[in-house]
């Protein structure tokens, strides 16, 4: 009933979503493999990196899961997974120095990573209510304009994941410059290191793409509505 156009284009997205999805398990799996030639943890790394950046204060902890390793701005505390925790591979000091890239955002209050933190509050309660002013705006054309606010709603959800881009982009190059700078890394390395944060950053590209080309849809389906 509500089949339009662009669902093509939002198919091919979340196909491109699932490739990325696959694709860093695989590529983190894959540099898993490989030991880092400075035979630190990604723990060890960690620590070393927040402490040459001034973030003394700033615990590393490990938590269960895989690939759930994120920096909590407001407890400011790095947690990486178990596998990055602990092993010296590749993959685990590249992610693990992403994360501390976060932190040193936090520190320098790298202007995207603020905005975004402005963000949340109201784009965490936007998020949750879009949906069913959406649904309820498509299925009774006689409330269009439930459809209208809830497009709203979710325009702040989907700039969220906008701002995130360069939020993520910027973590992944302050921590490939800091890891050869600060011997981490050989020359040599650098390849591997690029490729797992580059398949993660995929992810939210793909997850960005899909939201945006939704957002287009219910946009047309509301102006045709009033034409």
């Amino acid at each position: 009933m509500f089949f339009h156009p662009l669902d093509y284009l939002i198919i091919v997205a979340f196909i491109l979503s699932l490739w990325a999805q696959f694709r860093v398990k695989g590529t983190f799996n894959k540099w898993s493999q490989v030991h880092a030639s400075a035979g630190l943890t990604g723990a060890e790394a960690a620590r070393r990196m927040l402490d040459a950046n001034g973030l003394y204060d700033i615990p590393v902890e490990p938590v269960q899961g895989s690939l759930t390793d994120h920096y909590d701005p407001s407890h400011r505390v790095v947690r990486l997974s178990e596998p990055v925790y602990y092993e010296t591979s590749i993959s685990a000091i590249s992610v693990a120095c992403h994360e501390v890239g976060h932190a040193i955002q936090h520190k320098l209050s790298y202007p995207m990573l603020s905005f975004r933190h402005f963000m949340f509050p109201a784009v965490n309660f936007a998020s949750g209510i879009a949906p069913f002013l959406i649904m309820a705006g498509l299925f009774f054309q006689q409330f269009n304009f439930l459809l209208g606010i809830g497009i709203i709603f979710f325009s702040a959800a989907v700039a969220f994941q906008l701002v995130t881009l360069p939020v993520e982009f910027n973590a992944s190059n302050r921590a490939k410059e800091l890891m050869i700078s600060q011997g981490f890394i050989r020359n040599d390395e650098k390849k591997g290191v690029s490729k797992v944060l580059n398949a993660a950053a995929l992810t939210y590209v793909a997850a960005a793409l899909i939201s945006l080309l939704q957002l287009l849809k219910y946009i047309m389906i509301f102006n045709n509505r009033r034409d």
